[in-house]
Formats: C-alpha cells, sequence, structure tokens
C-alpha cells in the first residue's frame, strides 16, 4: 500500500514565540483568536497526536459504519466484512467530494454521489464508470480512499494519527489510563455502550474554551450556582454537585495532572463518600427502580448496584478532544478558529435489568440540559471578551505559587480542585506539539 506524505509548513506560524505566548501563568488571546494558528493546530494537533474517533460499540457488527471528524478530516470508520476497523478519509480520490453523506447505517460499498466512483468498505476502488477515458496508465487500485495510517484501539476506545511516527497509544494515554480503567470496571462485564442517544452543542468560540472548562474545578459553585441553588433549597445539602459550594479548597476533592496534557477531577471523594443514588436530583420513575432492584437483591446490595451506575465521579481529560464525565463520553469538534461542535454520548450496560439502563438515562440527562447551557454560554462570552485588544493575556496561575501541590504515588503533580494546574499541563503539550514539524501520512 502506498503511502503519501506531507510536511507542514505553516505560513506565518515558523516565528511564532511559543515560549512568549504560553508562559507559566498565562496564555497570549491570539490562541483563541487567529485563523492561521487554528490551521496549525489541525494539523499538528489533530493530525499528529492521538485523537478519539468513535467507540466500537458504534459499530458493533460486521460492515457497520459511522461517520465521524478528525478535526477537520471528515472519515468514515467502518468494519468491513472481516470484522476489522478502518478509518477511511471521507473524500473521493476523483473530486474530492464527501463519498458518504450517511451518519451510520451497515454498508459493504460506498459510493461517490459525484460521479460514482465505488469504494469497498475497507477503501479499495472497485468501480469508475467509463474507466478507459482516463489514459493507459489509469489503475482504478490506485484511487483507493484514503486510510489513517496509525490506528489503535484501546479496550473499545478508537484512536488515530496522520503522524506514523506517533508513540504507542498506551504509552500516549500515560496516567490516563488508569483512570480509564476505572471507569470501564465500573461496567458489570468491562464493556460499555455507546448506541442510545447523543445530546448536541454547536457554539461560537474556539476549542480550547471547552478543554479549559472541561478540567476546572473553580467555576461549578458559580456557573451552575442556579442549578446547584435549586437543588438545595428543593432537596436540602447534599445532592449531587452541591459539594462544590463553599471554599472547595479545604475538601477532599482534587486535581491532577496525567501526563501529555492529559488530567482528572476528582468528585469521588465527596460523591462516592455517600450514596452517589441517593443524593441524586429526582428524576421520572426513579422509586419504581429502586423498589424493582431492591425486590430483586435486597436493599443493601440494591442501593450499592445502584451507587455504581451514577455519575463515575471523575472529569477525565484525554487530550486534544475527549472528556470522561460521569458516566458520559464528551467529544468535541473543531469547525472553525471560533466554532466548535461538542457531542455528549450516553453510556449503557450490558447484562444488567432495563430499568437499571433506564435510570442511567434519566441521570445522563441531567446536566447535558441543566449545565452545559451555563458552560456554553460562558464560552461565548470568553471568545466575544478576548477580542479586546489592549488586554492580552488569559490567566491560568491559579494554585500556581501557593505551595499547595504534591505528588501521587504514581509521580502525578496533584493539586486542589480548583487549581489551573488542568491549563498548565494541557498547555504544556501543545507547546510541545506546536513547536515540531511532524510527518503526515496518508495510507
Amino acid at each position: 500500500m502506498s503511502v503519501h506524505e506531507l510536511r507542514p509548513k505553516p505560513a506565518g506560524l515558523a516565528t511564532r514565540d511559543w515560549d512568549y505566548l504560553i508562559q507559566p501563568g498565562r496564555v497570549h488571546r491570539s490562541l483563541y483568536l487567529e485563523a492561521d494558528i487554528f490551521r496549525d493546530e489541525m494539523m499538528k494537533i489533530f493530525g499528529a497526536t492521538w485523537v478519539y474517533l468513535a467507540h466500537e460499540s458504534e459499530i458493533p457488527e460486521r460492515n457497520d459504519f459511522i461517520t465521524k471528524r478528525m478535526g477537520l478530516r471528515p472519515l468514515i470508520v467502518a468494519r468491513d466484512g472481516d470484522g476489522k476497523v478502518n478509518a477511511l478519509l471521507n473524500r473521493c480520490t476523483h473530486r474530492g467530494a464527501t463519498v458518504c453523506r450517511t451518519e451510520r447505517g451497515k454498508a459493504k460499498f460506498f459510493t461517490c454521489g459525484y460521479h460514482c466512483w465505488t469504494f469497498k468498505n475497507d477503501g479499495e476502488c472497485v468501480g469508475i464508470p467509463m474507466p478507459d477515458a482516463f489514459g493507459p496508465g489509469f489503475k482504478v487500485r490506485d484511487k483507493s480512499l484514503g486510510r489513517v495510517p496509525r490506528l489503535e484501539i484501546y479496550r473499545g476506545f478508537i484512536f488515530g494519527s496522520m503522524n506514523p511516527d506517533v508513540a504507542p497509544l498506551v504509552d500516549y494515554l500515560a496516567g490516563a489510563r488508569k483512570y480509564l480503567d476505572e471507569w470501564l470496571d465500573r461496567f458489570p462485564n468491562g464493556n460499555p455502550v455507546f448506541r442510545a442517544s447523543t445530546q448536541r452543542y454547536l457554539n461560537h468560540s474556539n476549542w480550547k474554551t471547552y478543554y479549559d472548562n472541561a478540567g476546572d474545578g473553580y467555576h461549578p459553585a458559580y456557573s451552575h450556582e442556579s442549578m446547584l441553588s435549586i437543588t438545595t433549597l428543593r432537596h436540602g445539602e447534599g445532592m449531587d454537585m452541591t459539594y462544590f459550594a463553599g471554599d472547595t479548597d479545604q475538601g477532599p476533592l482534587y486535581t491532577r495532572s496525567l501526563g501529555n496534557g492529559h488530567t482528572l477531577v476528582d468528585q469521588r471523594p465527596e460523591m462516592h463518600a455517600r450514596s452517589a443514588w441517593k443524593h441524586q436530583r429526582p428524576q421520572p420513575g426513579r422509586e419504581w427502580v429502586e423498589e424493582r432492584m431492591i425486590e430483586r437483591m435486597g436493599e443493601e446490595k440494591a442501593i450499592a448496584f445502584l451507587d455504581n451506575h451514577m455519575g463515575a465521579g471523575m472529569n477525565l481529560c484525554i487530550f486534544p478532544n475527549l472528556f470522561i464525565v460521569g458516566n458520559q463520553l464528551q467529544v468535541l469538534e473543531p469547525i472553525t478558529v471560533d466554532k466548535t461542535a461538542h457531542h455528549w454520548y450516553a453510556s449503557l450496560a450490558e447484562d444488567v435489568p432495563a430499568e437499571v439502563n433506564s435510570a442511567r438515562m434519566r441521570t445522563q440527562e441531567d446536566f447535558p440540559m441543566f449545565g452545559e447551557v451555563d458552560d456554553s454560554g460562558n464560552f461565548e462570552a470568553c471568545q466575544s471578551g478576548m477580542a479586546v485588544p489592549e488586554m492580552e493575556w488569559i490567566d491560568i496561575s491559579r494554585h500556581l505559587e501557593t505551595g499547595r501541590s504534591w505528588t501521587d504515588k504514581d509521580g502525578y503533580e496533584t493539586q486542589p480542585v480548583t487549581s489551573d494546574l488542568h491549563m498548565r499541563s494541557y498547555y504544556a503539550e501543545y507547546k510541545k506539539l506546536m513547536k515540531a514539524t511532524p510527518r503526515l501520512t496518508y495510507a
């Protein structure tokens, strides 16, 4: 199989002083505003490192497919007739038209609607109308769809990279791997299913405003005040997330840098210090589910079982586009320098009673409906405020100089939950990638 190499030479960025733009306690506003920086990010970050593409449960059977994006690259993630997972560039090798224009389905072949070029679901070009007109040297097999050259799967999570020299995925996951395993091991057989539903958002802000917020433990008590106030007013203290009220730096919650830009905000010391099930906000059918499970298991086992199916109590950020929040995946898709899509994927558990998955769904509807709207408003407010040219810097200095930092037993830096350690960590990885000149290919 031929390999086609691209060495990106971004105009105007070679002379960028990344050490000036990204400093220990602040970053420059141009990182969120300049289109040429965004274009380079799509090459050096969303091309040259590992990017989350999809989950195997979205394509469970042979010949299943789903369309995704890898930065600005449209993809078809397909399981071929042999059951192998392929990540194909969803771009016809003729005029560049999008080949598959359906979100998901089952197909052995994909046919471009423009000139009817046809490809197998492993990418091989197998049919071109009237090929003789292209000349004696033309070979149909040379016109196969481009393929993401590096594709690896970790416990069902499919990642891809356009960089053939990228480190193995397990090395890239670094400290995030431990917490991803812990999250997966909460499922009865270790296999979540992502075929239930998706909550979709489109915001007029840079993709990094999302990443900034995903590991921010400083904002919940303020940004989500209305949601938490209603919860407390109606149902009292101790409900889900109300532990963010007050001086959270004096509590057990923490944030942790996990290497390669990955981070963790751990809510488990509060959320699972008591029954996570008992302290969820009200949900339709909740009492009936609890009664049914108690009938089956007895009260103690039933509540423990239901506790395990509520939110995981962690915000695990896997740079650059995957967040595990509670029981859900949140995946961001950059569109332009000031427009980003992000999707919440609800998880279901296999081999559990149907009513348990119903309770999971009610819990997973909660925050995306009542909390994410607060965050989305903040993202757009940040993008708007950054336009002030006289004020150049974004502050990321919280707990930089307080001395409240320690190293966990695995060697990862840990700070109080309101720290900006999350932003400082991912910007260190961002700077490293933006300084590099990667070798990008497609196969």
